[in-house]
Order: C-alpha cells, then structure tokens, then sequence
C-alpha cells in the first residue's frame, strides 16, 4: 500500500494551538522550528509548508 495526500508531521513552538493524529514536534524558537521542518522534508520525502511563524505541517502529494 502507498501512502498518498496526507499530514505526515506537525512542527510547532506553540504546543497549546495544536492537537490531533499526525506525530507533533515541539521546537524551543524559530530557528529550531524550521532545522526539524527541514530534516522531516528529507527523511519522510515530503514538503514542508509553513502555515504561520509558528506552524509547519509535512505533506505528501
């Protein structure tokens, strides 16, 4: 079976605006926040998309 359209990670550094079933990762500033966005792109073959300063969520296509 292949995985198609769907949220694969959460990134944030506001924990309290989220929730839900996709693995979230908590990031202590900006800076960290997009290193992890970038790392999970790489290793889950996704794309990141930034949805606010303090939001990226990891998409496959």
């Amino acid at each position: 079976m292949m995985l198609e359209k769907a949220v694969l990670a959460v990134i944030t550094t506001n924990q309290s605006k989220i929730a839900g079933g996709a693995p979230i990762f908590v990031c202590h500033d900006k800076k960290e926040l997009e290193s992890v966005a970038a790392n999970l792109e790489a290793i889950t073959d996704g794309i990141a998309h930034a949805l606010s300063d303090e939001l990226f969520i990891i998409v496959k296509h």
